[in-house]
């Protein structure tokens, strides 16, 4: 159960109501550019500071934003919220913990703002320099995921940028009370509040008046489902950076080491389902299939996972197992759930064939012992993100020692793969000289 942003700009109230919203979420904007000048000039240690200050005070806020998750949850599950999606909506007090030490894992890493990207002396003795520089104003438009809030909020901040949120209904408690706490924790260090601010109150009205903020909001990050994500790319006028489902892939080679591939598999399917680097197809290769399968389909239906598998594949399965007929929509379904289609595929070739057909471009694995096989994959398979022998739940900007992230990036402009705080700089030349003029 996906939100959609696919809305007419005309509600019932009719065109003032609408025109109304517009100017008010411009207002949000105008008051977001001012407040990213105050961090032009900031330095490092001041950022830092302000991101242990998010932290303790996120910890500090832990009863009140559990109470507010609570409503949320309990509307989700009255309103039918698929399990992936609670599962993302939720927010315990050892999550929460989890989301401020990654705020201070951020604090520690280093400053991208004014980082030389590459510089030299022309023969005329100009110097130049190209800088990395804050994008400005960031705004963000996710569903269910009260944790984007303060991973956007901490990534704005340490890379010198103002940021929009824009959380959805699903989250609409938790994400009004996390906000205001950043707010004030930010306040407090002297900062402008106003470089953290949601436009929920709004609604679709206001996403859609976020999405047409050109020349106030330098860049919109869309983080969601496939309908919000197309709903953006079409209808925003604000440069967007295209993050993206995972219709995830692992295959497992004829020359796998198959007590790695195994726990690789597990893994990637079951340590979290309702992520988008969760594993939703299995390919096997047809050498190892009776020896890996009847296994491992055993493992994965103890784990609860339903397989939807190709007639090998339900051949294969002990009675035990619950498996269904694959069909073309398995193939290209992210399930977000305990469900898993797996295909019995001759070779690789077949493997590369399957996953160029249905992947949606986020990550990809291969557990294989054959250098060649995985030097093919490697390069052949056109994802923004490959494993060899190693779990897709690694595609995440923590797991990869990036901090945080605003998201993972399937498009292949500025940005691909997850986006920390490099992602959400842009560069800008400096240009220096003793009175040169151009002959």
């Amino acid at each position: 159960m996906t939100a959609s942003l696919d809305v007419p700009l005309h509600d019932q109230a009719g065109e003032s109501a609408t025109t109304d919203v517009a100017a008010q979420v411009r207002q949000v904007a105008e008051r977001a550019k001012v407040a990213s000048r105050a961090l032009a000039t900031a330095t490092r240690a001041t950022k830092d500071a302000a991101l242990h200050a998010l932290a303790d005070a996120l910890v500090e806020a832990t009863a009140e934003i559990v109470a507010a998750n609570a409503e949320d949850l309990e509307r989700g599950r009255a309103d039918g919220l698929p399990a992936g999606l609670l599962d993302r909506l939720e927010l315990t007090p050892e999550r929460i913990v989890g989301i401020a030490d990654a705020l201070r894992e951020l604090a520690a890493l280093p400053d991208p703002v004014g980082e030389v990207v590459r510089g030299s002396t022309l023969p005329n003795g100009l110097r130049l320099r190209q800088l990395r520089v804050p994008m400005g104003v960031v705004g963000m438009i996710y569903e269910a995921r009260p944790n984007v809030t303060v991973d956007a909020a901490g990534l704005a901040l340490k890379s010198g940028n103002a940021v929009i949120l824009r959380g959805g209904s699903a989250a609409a408690r938790s994400n009004a009370v996390i906000v205001d706490v950043l707010s004030r924790a930010l306040v407090a260090r002297r900062l402008p509040g106003a470089l953290v601010q949601s436009i929920d109150a709004w609604g679709r009205p206001g996403a859609v008046a976020l999405m047409h903020a050109r020349g106030l909001v330098d860049v919109l990050v869309p983080r969601g489902g496939a309908d919000l994500i197309a709903t953006v790319v079409r209808e925003s006028t604000v440069p967007v950076i295209e993050t993206g489902v995972g219709n995830v892939h692992v295959y497992v080679d004829e020359s796998a080491d198959l007590a790695v591939a195994l726990p690789i598999i597990l893994n990637a399917k079951t340590q979290r389902v309702g992520v988008c680097n969760a594993a939703e197809t299995l390919l096997v290769h047809q050498g190892v299939a009776d020896e890996f399968l009847p296994a491992a389909l055993a493992s994965l239906a103890d784990a609860g996972v339903t397989i939807h598998g190709d007639e090998t594949t339900l051949a294969l399965a002990p009675e035990e197992v619950s498996a269904v007929p694959a069909t073309d929509e398995d193939w290209a379904t992210e399930y977000l759930s305990l469900d898993l289609a797996v295909k019995v595929v001759e070779d690789l070739d077949e493997a590369l064939d399957h996953i160029r057909r249905w992947s949606s471009g986020h990550t990809e694995a291969i557990v294989t012992r054959d250098l060649a096989a995985s030097e093919r994959f490697v390069a052949e398979v056109d994802s923004a993100a490959v494993m060899v022998n190693a779990s897709t739940r690694f595609t995440d900007g923590g797991q990869l020692g990036l901090g945080a992230e605003i998201g993972i990036s399937t498009q292949k402009l500025h940005a691909r793969g997850p986006m920390g705080l490099a992602e959400l700089t842009t560069t800008k030349w400096v240009v220096q000289g003793d009175g040169h003029v151009r002959p």
